[in-house]
């Protein structure tokens, strides 16, 4: 009988399909280890409590940390209608009733299941430690009253407290370089590189009732109380850091109000203020704050009128008044009011209350100081009815303020922290970086979360890849081999049938 290509030993055939599924079984049996799955996010949430407002901050990270700092991201930021959290300090329980707004869209971003173990932290500012000041019976009944609302919600509530100013200031140095990787990067290479800290960038925060600056300064602090030591990814930090309440904002417009108040005048001359601008105010508005004391003789529900002059010149004289720059030790360093302060070195990031100012006046592009100069002292020279017309929309406290805040910003960053016009260069005034918002709350988180266990992730039964590889090779020769069999099986009997019919 001559011999047909469909003719085949289909006996070798499934031979060698045996020995393949005997291969295929046995590499499915070796090499199992365990596998890590991917980690689980967690989540957590702050509020910042400042002086004029309070916000909610969520953030994110995997559940396996690295060196036992989580790798942390913004997810959302929730601003809290109403003022800050001092400004209840008659009525507490409208300091807790505010936060539900924000608290309830949490809600919607947190997965439910997660929520029961989202750690949850108040930290509140400067407006609280000068309430705590005042009366510290109140302030507790505020703290009090935003606990108890946060613990209302199904979350980890880890507790409600007031930050010390060094706090504010060595948080908001973590969270800028965190953001901007000067802490640690992820390398190309799929490592975490931990840097240098003279790699890391100054912070210069601006807050309603205080202002802080942090720096690593690249020698040795003199003054422990000014001095922040932590521990980040690993490594030890040790940084310069203080924070000088009642230079915020919105208490040195009201100290430079005071300044120019004459005994028993009712009418008050304002430099900064723009010409034909006229507002009133009250003694007891206006002392209302252990920043500005109350002089003996003055009445309180006194009604002042204030009167905008539009003289940049007087402007910045009266400002520099409200600082002492010289009331500093022999041999000693300082910033101002005789606070010790090793010399600024490196980059710094300005942010809060320097970035909103100087946003408004055009001036976060990295201008020269003369330019900076040129235009706080033109924008002081306008009048009321100018600033009106040319900014329409512009809240008219925010409006006759800028005036003052801006030269109030150049006396602190230049005659206060010391920096010159070579050195001005250096700082960058920043809302965001990485996009996500620049202050003490990120630092917080992430300060925090080295007291959060790292997860063991989460592990199954699996091969390494290459195996798996291989073994799905093999089951799909296997298949082929067999459905190659059948197919020439069934051919070949036909042939044989064939044959016999010949």
């Amino acid at each position: 009988m001559p011999w047909h290509p469909l003719r085949v030993d289909i006996r070798c055939v499934l031979a060698v399909a045996t020995v393949l599924g005997m291969a295929a079984l046995i590499l499915s049996l070796v090499k199992v280890t365990d596998v890590s799955l991917p980690p689980r996010t967690k989540y957590g949430m702050v509020f910042d409590a400042g002086s004029s407002h309070t916000a909610l901050y969520i953030y994110q990270w995997p559940a396996d940390k690295e060196n036992n700092t989580g790798i942390v991201s913004q997810v959302e930021a929730c601003t809290v209608p109403g003022p800050g959290i001092s400004s209840y300090a008659d009525d507490p329980t409208k300091a807790g009733t505010s936060l539900k707004v924000c608290l309830d869209k949490a809600m919607t971003v947190i997965p439910a299941k997660q929520q029961k173990e989202t750690p949850t932290y108040l930290g509140a500012t400067a407006g609280m430690r000068l309430l705590r000041e005042q009366n510290s019976t109140k302030a507790d009944q505020v703290l009090a009253e935003v606990s108890k609302a946060i613990q209302e919600y199904s979350v980890d509530f880890r507790g409600a407290r007031v930050l010390t100013g060094n706090d504010e200031g060595s948080f908001g140095w973590i969270t800028v370089n965190y953001l901007l990787q000067t802490l640690i990067k992820f390398s190309f290479t799929g490592e975490w590189i931990h840097l240098p800290a003279a790699d890391t960038v100054g912070a210069l925060d601006l807050g309603g009732a205080s202002t802080q600056i942090a720096f690593f300064p690249g020698r040795t602090i003199e003054d422990n109380s000014t001095q922040a030591l932590f521990k980040l990814y690993g490594s030890n930090y040790s940084i310069y850091t203080h924070s000088y309440l009642c230079y915020g904002q919105n208490q040195v417009l009201k100290k430079l109000i005071a300044s120019l108040r004459e005994d028993n005048v009712t009418s008050i001359s304002h430099p900064c203020y723009p010409k034909g601008y006229q507002m009133n105010i009250t003694t007891a508005s206006l002392y209302d704050s252990p920043c500005i004391p109350a002089p003996s003789t003055s009445a309180q529900n006194k009604t002042l009128t204030v009167v905008g002059m539009g003289m940049p010149a007087k402007c910045r004289s009266a400002i520099q008044q409200l600082f002492n720059f010289t009331a500093c030790r022999p041999n000693k360093t300082c910033g101002f009011n005789g606070v010790y302060q090793p010399p600024e070195r490196g980059q710094f990031y300005a942010f809060s209350g320097y970035y909103s100012v100087f946003h408004f006046l055009n001036l976060t592009s990295g201008q020269p100081l003369s330019t900076v100069n040129t235009t706080i002292w033109d924008f002081c020279y306008k009048n009321w009815k100018e600033l009106q017309e040319e900014f329409p929309g512009q809240d008219r406290t925010y409006l006759r303020n800028y005036c003052a805040a801006g030269f109030y910003i150049l006396t602190i960053l230049m005659q206060g922290y010391k920096f010159d016009n070579q050195t001005w260069q250096n700082i960058h005034f920043r809302q965001q970086v990485a996009n996500t918002d620049v202050g003490w709350s990120l630092g917080y988180m992430l300060n925090l979360t080295n007291m959060i266990p790292a997860e063991v992730p989460s592990k199954a039964k699996g091969q390494k890849f290459v195996f798996w590889i291989i073994t799905m090779l093999i089951v799909g020769l296997l298949l082929a081999l067999v459905l190659w069999s059948i197919v020439a099986l069934t051919y070949q009997r036909q042939f044989a049938n064939y044959e016999t019919i010949l």
